[in-house]
């Protein structure tokens, strides 16, 4: 006669160094935690703005945020058009803003797009605070194999106000980002994979070095200025990551992952080549990852502020007339139609991207139907810090209500976060200056 297995769901683990570590959740915990719907967050980042078109160019059907109604309903401009397909699964939020953008350096909008920290306070002994991919990725990690998956354009993590990467850490610091579609999959899917005792020991080796580092490391901290401290602190901030990842990878080191078909995969893509073929793969990468719960917490940032990086070329490689940030500072009726050509070729990425979640199904629903994904950018036109322009899509499973272009006056970002966490099941009571929830909005459980 076979015993059923019954784990407490509050089950503890002993990890590397005596680390407690919270089990993975599996079957054996029971149905109503196994069966539950993962609740994800995928936040989408593209600098310079969107193309919001002078009065007189003529250009309304052009514009990112919707600017007429067709029965009732908001109709897409023809830069978000190829988003159409996915209206009853996404929604435009207008009238949002940061209090602390307007007051900062305006090239620091994507640093503090997911924080909304007070970056133009240069007393500050950290320069900004906690990510909401980061927050997320704490109340999520128990559940998947890696914490979160930050990427960016150009990886790692840039400068400080020209940054490479949009995560802070809980501790405000950068949190490195990549950008190689291979060494992106086996880091998370491990096709090589040699034996399991290796990897084991590949672990453990990959740690210690860690640890012997970060101890040398603060050793010669008190020794460096405050240049080389800040940099020290990113190196540092670097080491956690890979630590955390080692300690998730060593947990779920026995439990298979799912079977997944990754033949239309193109890992030969890069940043150099061409820009769909690029973005759709680290799309491709994104959804699958979201589809073997291998992670919950996912952020990519696609282009870099102030013409900063490879992707302020794109435009150019696409045959349009300026790169990307003097495309964002046109006046004119052309080049503000090529900026928003660029928008609309944006908008391609990211329908490819829902098309994808779409096609994946949890135990409850579709990926995109049990993921909250944020797409926007830290300026609503090149350097203005009102009106961001905000998309929000999935989430049908935590009670968002879509088809609409929701605004209400001048309404803080930070409301917006808050209200996410809260759907995802995260019960903060703030998020950075947030005041509290949105109401009568697309989040109906907050």
């Amino acid at each position: 006669m076979r015993h059923s297995l019954k784990i407490d769901r509050r089950a503890f683990i002993r990890g590397m160094g005596g680390m407690a570590l919270a089990l993975p959740v599996l079957d054996a915990m029971g149905a109503e935690v196994a069966e539950q719907a993962p609740r994800r967050f995928c936040a989408i980042y593209t600098a310079n703005g969107m193309s919001l078109p002078r009065e007189e160019n003529r250009l309304d059907e052009w514009s990112w945020f919707p600017r007429a109604e067709k029965d009732g309903q908001f109709v897409f401009g023809k830069s978000t058009e190829p988003l159409s397909p996915f209206r009853n699964q996404l929604s435009f939020l207008g009238g949002l803003y940061h209090p602390s953008g307007p007051k900062a350096d305006p090239h620091t909008c994507s640093d503090m797009w997911l924080t909304g920290a007070p970056l133009y306070i240069p007393e500050r002994e950290v320069y900004n605070s906690v990510a909401l991919d980061q927050v997320v990725a704490l109340h999520t990690k128990q559940h998947c194999r890696q914490p979160s998956l930050v990427l960016s354009i150009d990886a790692g993590t840039g400068f400080l106000s020209r940054t490479g990467t949009i995560s802070y850490s809980l501790q405000g610091r950068p949190v490195p980002a990549e950008n190689n579609p291979r060494r992106i999959f086996d880091r998370l899917f491990r096709a090589d994979r040699a034996s399991l005792q290796s990897q084991r020991d590949q672990l453990q080796r990959r740690i210690k070095l860690a640890d012997a580092v970060s101890v040398s490391a603060r050793a010669l901290d008190k020794q460096l200025g405050k240049s080389d401290r800040e940099r020290m602190d990113q190196y540092l901030t670097s080491l956690n990551e890979v630590e955390s990842r080692l300690i998730a990878s060593e947990q779920w080191i026995d439990i298979p992952l799912k079977k997944q078909d990754y033949a239309h995969l193109n890992l030969e893509a890069n940043s150099e080549g061409e820009p769909a073929e690029y973005y759709r793969a680290m799309f491709d990468l994104i959804a699958l990852a979201f589809d073997a719960d291998i992670t919950r917490s996912v952020s990519f940032m696609l282009n870099r502020e102030d013409g900063m990086g490879i992707s302020d070329t794109f435009p150019l490689k696409l045959g349009l007339s300026k790169t990307h940030h003097n495309l964002s500072h046109a006046t004119d009726a052309e080049g503000q139609l090529d900026f928003a050509k660029y928008d609309q070729f944006l908008s391609q990425q990211l329908a490819h991207f829902f098309g994808q979640m779409n096609s994946y199904q949890d135990r409850q629903g579709s990926v995109l139907d049990n993921t909250i994904v944020l797409y926007g950018s830290g300026a609503s036109t090149t350097h203005t810090s009102v009106n961001l322009p905000t998309l929000v899509a999935g989430g049908a499973n935590m009670g968002l209500k879509h088809g609409a272009y929701w605004r209400d006056g001048q309404t803080r970002m930070s409301n917006v976060y808050l209200s996410i966490l809260h759907s995802l099941g995260v019960e903060e009571e703030s998020f950075s200056d947030s005041t509290g929830t949105l109401s009568d909005s697309i989040f109906s459980r907050v």
